[in-house]
């Protein structure tokens, strides 16, 4: 009883005058998140670019947009071994490298090929950042405040998204509509995915103005040093020895997670990690990166004309950034569990108009001007319900929800499942929505409406708890 009282009273001990300290750690470790989010969508003011440059079909063009995620997959399984070994800042400080490097040869391609290597060097450092971020956040986080917290991650990615829809607008308009359109001696699809250098170097620079975890810090011995952050981010009238005594004692009791602590139970992995596999995998499979990675193509494709479909693209994003507010507002009060209930219901909704918009045929190449404002208005609430929910309660909880021993190896786990599931939709959208673009909503909105049973029987609340009370 005991081990879990103490880190109540710190985050109870928490004043204003240290926590905007802590706020600007956590806002600094989402840095990462935002050139996720930047990385992520970027790439949809390309699209049609790429593929009449290197005149390709809608397979092979997937598979370069898609390509990243496998990177992702990568970089988030082998986040956290990373982490544990050398750290959680120099993690950040490697995944910012590589940001920067996979900008410039984004940018800069010889040739399609090419063009896919950087995509994947982006993408391993995409999965580092997916892992490392709220991982960060949760060590360093008082409990009290550790979902709001923890959230600053999806903000950041809302944030990026909606950024690079708006960087992506603005030169698509000095290219005088034309995503070939000539700047600077390169093409404005060039430009669009080389700006992602300028927040790539800040991530590297404000890892350098951030401390280490205190739980890293502990497990290689510097336990003075963990003491000092600890009061940075908890304050000075907490006791402090007895802090670290109890991460010590829980530290001690555990040894390094790994794959095989995974493994156990009826079907190969625990039920609790594939509790978290379930979150990751629903969250992507009600189709919402389509609306950030092909969403111009798609308006394009019922006949909105490309300066619309890209502002249209930044609308979204913004209101996926409200919708991140509203959840960064109610994730302690109302809890995990609910917000995601809210949100699915809300998603099905969305999705559901969105199917039937689009199962009309166009005329003159446009949506009937009813379905097509269905269609938008749609997308939008399709967007709204996803952010107030799955988009900042699965982040949350996955960097919350496993024991401690197994916390690290299982959130790599869960974060790939999530990079392989978003491949699976990316990859697969564009040859669908040529099939039949009504069907593919049906098959997102089925997927919404399965994640409402998931999580009212697998589902438990971790609102207020601290880590060390994860069973």
């Amino acid at each position: 009883m005991t081990s879990t009282a103490q880190p109540r009273a710190g985050a109870r001990g928490a004043q204003p005058d240290h926590l905007s300290h802590v706020i600007f750690i956590a806002a600094a470790a989402a840095m990462g998140g935002f050139l996720f989010g930047y990385d992520s969508a970027v790439i949809n003011g390309a699209v049609e670019a790429i593929r009449h440059r290197y005149d390709i079909g809608s397979t092979a063009l997937a598979q370069v947009i898609a390509v990243a995620l496998i990177g992702c997959a990568v970089g988030a399984a082998t986040a956290g071994r990373i982490a544990d070994r050398i750290g959680r800042i120099r993690c950040m400080q490697i995944a910012a490298a590589l940001f920067t490097v996979s900008a410039v040869g984004s940018a800069l391609p010889f040739a399609l090929w090419d063009l896919a290597f950087w995509r994947i060097v982006g993408g391993f450092a995409i999965g580092m950042a997916s892992v490392i971020g709220p991982a960060y956040i949760a060590e360093v986080a008082p409990p009290a405040y550790r979902g709001r917290l923890g959230s600053f991650q999806q903000a950041a990615i809302v944030v990026g998204i909606a950024v690079s829809q708006l960087v992506n607008w603005g030169i698509l308009n000095a290219a005088d509509g034309d995503q070939r359109g000539e700047l600077f001696g390169l093409e404005a699809w060039q430009i669009m995915l080389g700006v992602m250098v300028v927040p790539a170097v800040l991530y590297g620079l404000l890892s350098f103005a951030i401390p280490e975890s205190p739980r890293f810090l502990i497990s290689v011995g510097r336990r003075e040093r963990a003491r000092e952050v600890l009061a940075e981010v908890e304050g000075e009238d907490v006791d402090l020895d007895a802090r670290v005594a109890e991460i010590e004692s829980a530290m001690n009791s555990e040894h390094k997670s790994t794959f095989k602590d995974l493994l156990g139970g009826s079907f190969l992995f625990k039920p609790i990690v594939w509790i978290g596999i379930g979150l990751s995998v629903f969250q992507q499979f009600v189709g919402i990166n389509v609306a950030f990675y092909y969403s111009a193509t798609l308006w394009q494709s019922v006949g909105v004309d490309p300066s619309e479909s890209f502002f249209y693209s930044f609308t979204t994003s913004i209101i996926n950034i409200v919708g991140t507010v509203i959840a960064m507002i109610f994730v302690d009060r109302i809890g995990r569990k609910p917000l995601a209930l809210i949100g699915s219901v809300g998603m099905v909704v969305g999705l559901a108009l969105e199917a039937w918009a689009f199962s009309y045929d166009l005329v003159d190449g446009k949506l009937p001007a009813t379905q097509g404002w269905v269609a938008l208005i749609a997308a939008h609430v399709f967007v709204l319900f996803f952010a107030l929910s799955w988009g900042v309660v699965v982040w949350v909880m996955l960097g919350e929800m496993f024991p401690n021993r197994l916390r690290a190896a299982a959130l790599g786990v869960a974060a790939s499942a999530q990079w392989i599931a978003n491949w699976a939709i990316t990859a697969s959208f564009p040859s669908l929505a040529d099939w039949n673009l009504s069907v593919t909503y049906v098959i997102y909105t089925v997927f919404a409406a399965l994640s409402i049973p998931f999580v009212l029987k697998f589902v438990k609340e971790t609102k207020g708890k601290a880590l060390e009370e994860m069973g």
